[in-house]
């Protein structure tokens, strides 16, 4: 290694890496005894067809006449026994599948940016950190992720999981790891001339280590008070603070909340939302409000938008702890 931090290189490619979190076991469980299942359904269907095939071979003298023996149960239990077998672990992967849907409210949530031909990841306490991921065990993580150019998708072997990452929509996926260790991590969409350069490690450490990982990284400035400084920066507060005498929705308490829409219906203000309504205001016009706000497409990179989205999100709402009232706006 020359004295230089170990990089992906010099950990073994490995067809079936070590399983790092109690769902990765669940998932190795299931395709293990799926493939024992496939195995039972169809070996004795071919070694059936071979035996048949050498006894009747043209030739030679076998009983070659039809029975008329037959058994409805028998008829019967083998369609009825592989579609119940089958039917069950259809049940077992659905379950797994919505699982890792759903994460759990407390996640530490992590931002993700893939672009040609690297990953950025952000912390909430604003360390970043490029090809390389730290997590702590036993904490369930959040990854959220967008693509600034073409389709990738991050994939970690050691937790069996992975997902696109894609040019203007906000994806995610969650993980509770519980094997402290250092694994690969991939893009596993082609995307690009240097798609096999685009990967690099996953690091599971104790919580005590990932805090003190995160007192070296330094960085004591977090993605919300970054993206604070950026709302400043672009203009925003002129007409979204509570002070401005432009009439434009506040943002207090905005994220997670129902928006109601000029066309009727209403919008759950989330990642996506607040992400368009910064690069296409005309887009799903708010109700009571007049489009007056600029588009902010190509002005803000997708950095930047993790980071306005991290200042809206920790604005709480009106009445809620930690809100600072202000006045009321006039149109």
């Amino acid at each position: 290694m020359n004295g230089q931090s170990p990089g992906p290189s010099d950990y073994p490619l490995l067809l079936w890496p070590q399983a790092a979190s109690a769902d990765a076991v669940q998932s190795d469980h299931l395709i293990w005894s799926f493939t024992l299942l496939t195995l039972v359904l169809t070996v004795p269907i071919f070694l059936s067809i071979a035996w048949f095939a050498f006894h009747f071979r043209a030739g030679k003298e076998a009983h070659r006449q039809y029975s008329d023996k037959r058994s409805r149960l028998l008829e019967v239990s083998w369609m009825l026994i592989p579609f119940l077998l089958t039917l069950g672990f259809f049940y077992w992967g659905a379950k797994l599948f919505d699982r890792h849907k759903h994460a759990p409210a407390n996640a530490l949530r992590i931002e993700a940016i893939g672009r040609q031909w690297m990953w950025k990841f952000q912390h909430p306490g604003g360390q970043a950190e490029i090809n390389d991921l730290h997590v702590p065990t036993g904490q369930p993580i959040l990854i959220n992720m967008i693509s600034q150019d073409v389709i990738h998708a991050l994939y970690l072997p050691a937790l069996r999981i992975q997902m696109e990452t894609l040019p203007g929509r906000y994806t995610q996926l969650w993980f509770k790891a519980d094997k402290p260790g250092v694994y690969r991590l991939y893009c596993s969409e082609y995307c690009g001339t240097d798609h096999s350069k685009m990967d690099g490690l996953l690091t599971i450490m104790t919580p005590t280590d990932y805090s003190n990982w995160l007192r070296r990284s330094g960085n004591s400035t977090s993605l919300a008070s970054q993206g604070k400084m950026l709302f400043s920066s672009y203009g925003c507060a002129g007409c979204h603070d509570q002070g401005s005498v432009v009439r434009a929705p506040s943002l207090a308490g905005l994220f997670g909340s129902p928006v109601p829409l000029e066309a009727g219906g209403t919008l759950i203000a989330g990642d996506g939302y607040i992400r368009d309504k910064i690069l296409y205001p005309d887009h799903n016009l708010i109700a009571g409000y007049k489009q007056v706000m600029p588009s902010f497409k190509g002005v803000v990179q997708e950095g930047d938008l993790v980071l306005l989205t991290a200042y809206i999100k920790s604005l709480p709402a009106p009445g809620a702890a930690g809100s600072t009232p202000g006045p009321e706006k006039t149109q």
